[in-house]
């Protein structure tokens, strides 16, 4: 890797910057206090501007690319993300291992639902196809939103292979949970799970959807006929 400074992130960053957008972004990102998102901050710069400086810096040292994650900048957490999900894709086992632990090391600063959702699946959920998926299961029980949502996204990349279990086991453990993002994760990834096996995700929802929070369930079933979908909004399946 090149001895890339954090700076020269920043610095091109900055040249996307718009105060405009950050204001957009601060309110879209619920940064307000008590919110979920409660002080992150950001500079305005759009997702694909993002992406375009991640790929041009994707060559930085993980030390710097970990100072970056550390960043107060949600923008440039998020690059910081893009970076390792490039290395992750190009890199041999050994790193590939140092990338999946130092992900797993950082989870604090990777702290709203698109930092998790851009960058879980492919780099704890890839590197763990053919491992025990213990560690899913220990971030379903943690104390942190973000590592919740972390386990049950890191599935994504199970599901992409049809491989549907471990979607199912997360899901069941994050029932009873009480945040909406967690809800709307499980949902989107059950769903994700119908697209490849429907009849699979029925077997799953009729065990449990009387006792799915309301707003997982929606999402689960979003696809469904609006018959169905009536069905199981009222209880009658």
């Amino acid at each position: 890797m090149l001895a890339i400074p954090m700076k020269a992130v920043q610095k091109e960053l900055q040249k996307f910057a718009s105060l405009k957008k950050a204001r957009i972004l601060q309110r879209f990102f619920k940064t307000a206090p008590g919110e979920y998102g409660e002080g992150d901050l950001f500079i305005g710069v759009q997702v694909p501007q993002v992406r375009e400086v991640a790929k041009k810096f994707q060559d930085t040292s993980l030390p710097e690319v970990l100072r970056l994650l550390k960043s107060p900048i949600h923008e440039e957490r998020l690059t910081a993300l893009f970076i390792l999900v490039l290395q992750f894709a190009k890199s041999d086992k050994k790193t590939q291992h140092c990338i999946h632990k130092a992900y797993l090391q950082h989870t604090r600063y990777i702290n709203n639902w698109d930092l998790v959702d851009l960058s879980a699946d492919k780099i704890v959920g890839s590197f763990l196809v053919g491992k025990s998926k213990n560690i899913l299961y220990r971030l379903a029980r943690s104390t942190s939103l973000w590592e919740r949502r972390i386990a049950i996204l890191s599935t994504f990349h199970f599901i992409k292979r049809n491989e549907l279990g471990e979607t199912l086991k997360i899901a069941r453990m994050l029932l009873s949970d009480k945040e909406d993002l967690i809800h709307k994760a499980a949902g989107w990834m059950l769903r994700e799970v119908g697209k490849r096996d429907q009849a699979c995700e029925e077997r799953f929802l009729r065990k449990h959807y009387q006792q799915m929070p309301r707003t997982m369930l929606r999402y689960a079933i979003e696809r469904f006929s609006p018959h169905k979908r009536k069905a199981y909004l009222q209880g009658k399946v």
